[in-house]
């Protein structure tokens, strides 16, 4: 049973900053590139509608066999999986944290205020955000695998979907890469204002190179050029990996075609601080959840993958 973060604390501010984490620990959240769906504790459907082509001469007397056009339906899901955060600390190491708010005489830690709490929260996920973020991205589940195999990022859901948009390209440049990409979206997507190219720093390092390098067009030396190509933006995120592009549909809402589910679980478990042992000075922190990414449309997601060993593969 957890000591600290309990009755008001627990489902106040102590609660809702690891809420906030699970659900904004990563760039794909913070640029407004993915939807997040919170309290999914099992399964949630994406469901999607694609429909044939319709329209055809006009009768005057149409026969059964005349209907043209289908309304496919299936679904794409969001199925969270379980792991944790788990580390141990001798609370004397973190006194210079929460100094201000100590109480007289010993440390009693089950009398650590609000503020002493969020204090060392704020500390831990630090650490939690960063490998979030790159679980987010390039994530891959293994039931019985290792801490790295906690859940599935975008790239690996993307990677199983036989509908998406593989680029295939020999060019070495950056604007070459580009414009493969930006030919291969489809037309129906390419004014979509959601539309967004997605990179890694050390891509669009490279793409910035060599326009600068274009004489009398781009910005100097001492300047960045606008992340965008042909009018559309490009976002760089720190855990993508490189030689690999993708355009798709970016947004926090419905209309994107990146989407998130996760889930704090509800027990009174959620987040334990307590003493390791009767004996022992040392104490435990444990945060459980839950997390699954996904992409709903892969005939919106094209991707050029130039690394060594692609994951995204033309089929036969």
């Amino acid at each position: 049973m957890a000591i600290v973060v309990k009755n008001t604390n627990y489902n106040g501010e102590v609660l809702e900053r690891i809420l906030t984490l699970a659900s904004t620990g990563n760039e794909l959240v913070d640029k407004g590139l993915i939807m997040v769906i919170p309290g999914v504790e099992k399964k949630i459907s994406l469901p999607r509608i694609k429909t044939g082509k319709m329209l055809q001469k006009r009768k005057e007397d149409p026969a059964k066999t005349d209907s043209k056009g289908d309304f496919n339906y299936d679904e794409k899901s969001l199925d969270p999986e379980d792991f944790m955060a788990f580390t141990m600390f001798n609370p004397r190491t973190f006194e210079h944290v929460w100094r201000k708010w100590q109480p007289k005489g010993n440390l009693v830690f089950a009398e650590l205020p609000p503020e002493g709490q969020n204090a060392l929260l704020e500390e831990l996920s630090k650490r939690v955000q960063f490998e979030l973020g790159w679980h987010y991205v390039n994530g891959e589940f293994v039931k019985d695998g290792t801490d790295e195999q906690l859940m599935n990022g975008i790239l690996t859901q993307a990677a199983k979907d036989t509908d998406c948009i593989v680029v295939q390209s020999t060019e070495t440049t950056m604007i070459g890469k580009l414009k493969a990409v930006r030919k291969a979206i489809p037309n129906a997507v390419r004014n979509n204002p959601n539309l967004c190219i997605i990179m890694s720093i050390a891509d669009f390092d490279k793409y910035d190179d060599e326009l600068t390098e274009r004489e009398n067009k781009n910005a100097s030396e001492t300047e960045v050029n606008r992340k965008r190509y042909k009018g559309i933006p490009i976002e760089t995120i720190a855990d993508w990996p490189e030689d690999v592009i993708v355009a798709t549909l970016c947004s926090p809402s419905a209309d994107g075609n990146l989407f998130a589910a996760v889930n704090l679980q509800d027990d009174e478990d959620v987040i334990q601080i307590d003493k390791w042992s009767n004996a022992s000075e040392l104490y435990f922190f444990k945060l459980l959840m839950k997390a699954d990414t996904n992409i709903a449309f892969g005939e919106e997601f094209i991707v050029l993958d130039t690394r060594e060993n692609p994951k995204f593969v033309v089929a036969g």
